[in-house]
């Protein structure tokens, strides 16, 4: 091992350039014996803590008036490294304004790649030469006061005269800067925060990162760091429920809507329903999800429907829809065409149980008269495009052999529900009213009193009709029945002729209470004549009797029939007045 001469000296020195800023170190020397380069410097990493990288002038110099000269002078810790002169210590290139070069140095001589301070030389004294670096030298290494524990991780060591100092990082403080500066602790959040503390809880370098539930979002920074100063880097934020787009009620409904928060926010429920006469197309519920979305399209209200209907035959239909076709609400209005007739009301609605207000209506063809029979000597034919003798009809006429057509050959039932040509019909015996208590009304679609001619016939109040009550006119020119006429009512005292073929019962109607009447038979010779006399009954009112006669058998074993009397036989309450004379 070489033999050490060691000089102590103990400088401030402001060092620029490095990062380790101002520092303060031992110096340490040694000449005996010289030593090649990289032998030089493991020497000083060995016993010190580096060979000295000369960081600018002040220091050449400095160093210049405390070194003894020694004949083959020093090596420092500057060598060429990829043809750049770097620090040995630092591994950084050597900027120009630092370096303090010899005259004519450094030259470009193969191998001078390390380098060597003259100290007190008589020229260039202080100045760098560029040597080969197998060539023996003296040493000169510094030693650092700080060790590696000196001070904490968040701090710089700096060296001072025979001691040292930290140098706290921002953020840290204290005598190795071991403590952190602190930010104010944060409140638990409403929803979510996750933090990390590298050092000490909510103090410099903490970052806490923050996240609502779902349903809401942040408002505000999602992530906060304590600074240097003791500040946070922002605010607090905060979470706010997330909100879907309001709901408007349908047009012909309407909306109910339960807020677990906010109006039409996260978890709102809204509940829809259609007026009458309308169904709800879509979910009858929506919620508001967590995503700021409801659970699905807003319904709508469709207007019920009924079934589509169709112009009638032979018709026309118009409808108003105030909402859709043929759906509540809708009107439509039935027509016809010319020559048919509406069996029913005109109009018809659409209802709120999607059915019709009624049935549809139907057009039939408008009827002319029957022509129920052929002309005398001919034939008749007639096509019915709708229903027989209706409107549209044609019936033609052909006469036999020896017989010709007086009329028109061809008769079509028109739109009115008449025949185009009428044909002379046949005449019927002209009807009058027998008496002034029996009234005739009649009616004449060819003429009066002529085929299709009907007459009806109707007696006063009191009286009875005996006959038909309504006679037409055949095609055969006669009457149905013969005309009637009108049997006036019985009252007391009263003579009554009724002639009978012999064997023939008659009745004559007597008069009756107000709730009992009974009969008097008689058996009468032909023109038997009756006379009431005196005789009297109780009664409220009067009927006509009839005027018919039965046939009654003969009594066993007699030729014919004689005059007898039966037995006139009173009713409680009735009393008879007077006797009953035959004439």
């Amino acid at each position: 091992q070489p033999s050490l001469s060691l000089l102590f000296l103990l400088v401030l020195l402001v060092l620029l350039g490095q990062s380790r800023g101002a520092q303060a170190w031992t110096y340490n020397y040694s000449t005996g014996p010289n030593q090649r380069w990289l032998e030089a410097r493991q020497w000083c990493q060995k016993h010190f803590t580096d060979m000295v990288g000369i960081q600018n002038r002040e220091e050449t110099e400095f160093l210049n008036k405390l070194l003894p000269s020694n004949p083959k002078y020093y090596w420092i810790g500057i060598h060429k490294v990829a043809g750049a002169w770097t620090w040995a210590g630092s591994n950084q290139n050597v900027p120009e304004e630092a370096q303090n070069w010899a005259t004519s140095e450094p030259d470009n001589i193969a191998g001078q790649d390390c380098v060597e301070i003259y100290i007190k030389r008589e020229t260039d004294s202080a100045k760098w030469n560029n040597e080969k670096c197998r060539n023996k030298k003296g040493t000169v290494c510094y030693a650092d006061s700080c060790m590696q524990d000196s001070c904490s991780a968040h701090a710089d060591c700096v060296e001072t005269v025979g001691s040292f100092t930290c140098r706290c990082h921002p953020g840290f403080f204290g005598p190795r800067c071991d403590e952190a500066t602190a930010c104010k602790p944060l409140p638990d959040p409403a929803h979510g925060m996750t933090c990390s503390h590298p050092v000490a809880p909510y103090s410099y370098n903490s970052t806490c990162e923050f996240r609502c539930d779902d349903g809401y979002e942040l408002t505000g920074d999602a992530r906060m760091h304590c600074d240097h100063s003791g500040q946070w880097t922002a605010s607090v934020p905060a979470c706010t429920v997330i909100k879907c787009p309001a709901i408007i009620s349908p047009a012909t409904g309407s909306v109910t809507c339960v807020d677990a928060v906010e109006p039409f926010s996260f978890g709102s429920r809204c509940d829809f329903t259609c007026r009458e006469g309308f169904y709800l197309t879509g979910d009858e519920a929506l919620t508001c999800l967590a995503s700021g979305r409801w659970s699905n399209a807003t319904p709508t209200c469709t207007a019920k429907t009924c079934n589509p209907v169709q112009s009638p035959r032979h018709g026309s239909l118009s409808c108003s829809d105030p909402n859709a076709p043929f759906s509540f609400g809708s009107r439509c209005t039935e027509t016809c065409d010319e020559g048919f007739l509406l069996n029913g009301t005109s109009s018809f609605e659409c209802t709120s149980q999607g059915r019709w207000s009624r049935e549809m209506p139907r057009c039939q063809a408008r009827q002319c008269p029957l022509l129920a029979e052929a002309p005398r000597h001919g034939r008749m034919t007639c096509s019915h495009p709708d229903s027989p003798f209706s409107y549209g009809s044609v019936c033609s006429f052909e006469c036999s052999e020896g017989f010709r057509l007086r009329e028109a050959p061809a008769m079509t039932c028109n739109a009115s529900g008449l025949w185009s040509q009428t044909p002379a019909a046949v005449q019927c015996a002209t009807l009058r009213a027998s008496s002034s208590s029996l009234s005739m009304n009649c009616s004449h679609p060819l003429g009066n009193f002529s085929f299709g001619s009907q007459c009806a016939f109707a007696c006063e109040e009191g009286s009875s009709l005996n006959g038909s009550s309504v006679l037409l006119c055949s095609p055969t020119g006669l009457w149905t029945d013969s005309p009637p006429s009108c049997i006036g009512a019985l009252t007391f005292p009263l003579f009554l002729k009724v002639t009978c073929d012999v064997g023939v019962l008659v009745a004559v109607f007597l008069l009756t209470s107000a709730d009992q009447s009974f009969w008097l038979f008689l058996l009468l010779l032909p023109s038997f004549t009756l006379r009431y006399k005196e005789m009297h009954y109780e009664t409220t009112k009067s009927v006509a009797p009839p005027d018919t006669c039965q046939q009654i058998q003969k009594e066993k074993g007699a030729t014919e029939p004689g005059p007898s009397c039966r037995p006139h036989v009173l009713r409680p309450g009735w009393q008879q007045s007077s006797a009953l004379t035959d004439t």
